[in-house]
C-alpha cells in the first residue's frame, strides 16, 4: 500500500512460490529518502543493519543525488522481507539532525529480467519471453 512501481500478479501457485524464492530474481527499488544518505549509510546497507527482525542487508546501494534535504537512493535486494527497506534506513541517522533516515517514496523499477516500463496506474501480459526468464 505505501510502495509502488513494478508489480506481478499470478494465479499459478508453483510461479508465485519460484517468485517469492529468495535469491532468485534480484529487485530494484527507487527509494526517496528524507534525511541525508551518506557513504558511511551505503556501507552499512551492503554490509547490514541490525533491525528487531534481525541483520537486513542490500545486495547493492548506490546513492543517485537528492534535493534539499531528501536523498535518492537504488537499493537492489536479492530478497525481501516485509518493509526491509524501511526498517534498514529507519535504523540510521541522519548526520545533520540525528534523526532517524526515513523513506517516503520507494518504487520497485526491476524484478529479474523485468524492467518498469508503463506508467503509473496501468498495466501490461508479460509476453511469453518474460514468462520464460521468470521460469513460468
Amino acid at each position: 500500500m505505501d510502495s509502488r512501481g513494478l508489480l506481478l500478479f499470478v494465479r499459478d501457485g508453483a510461479l508465485q512460490e519460484r517468485l517469492s524464492r529468495p535469491g532468485l530474481h534480484d529487485k530494484v527499488y527507487e527509494v526517496w529518502v528524507r534525511g541525508r544518505v551518506t557513504p558511511a549509510h551505503i556501507a552499512a546497507l551492503r554490509a547490514g543493519i541490525e533491525t528487531p527482525l534481525g541483520v537486513m542487508r542490500a545486495k547493492a546501494v548506490e546513492l543517485k543525488g537528492g534535493a534539499g534535504p531528501k536523498s535518492r537512493v537504488l537499493v537492489t535486494l536479492d530478497e525481501g522481507q516485509n518493509r526491509q527497506i524501511r526498517r534498514m534506513f529507519s535504523a540510521l541517522e541522519d548526520p545533520q539532525t540525528g534523526k532517524a533516515l526515513k523513506v517516503t517514496d520507494l518504487k520497485r523499477t526491476e524484478m529479474g529480467p523485468l524492467q518498469l516500463d508503463v506508467a503509473s496506474g496501468t498495466w501490461r501480459w508479460l509476453t511469453a519471453v518474460e514468462c520464460a526468464a521468470l521460469g513460468a
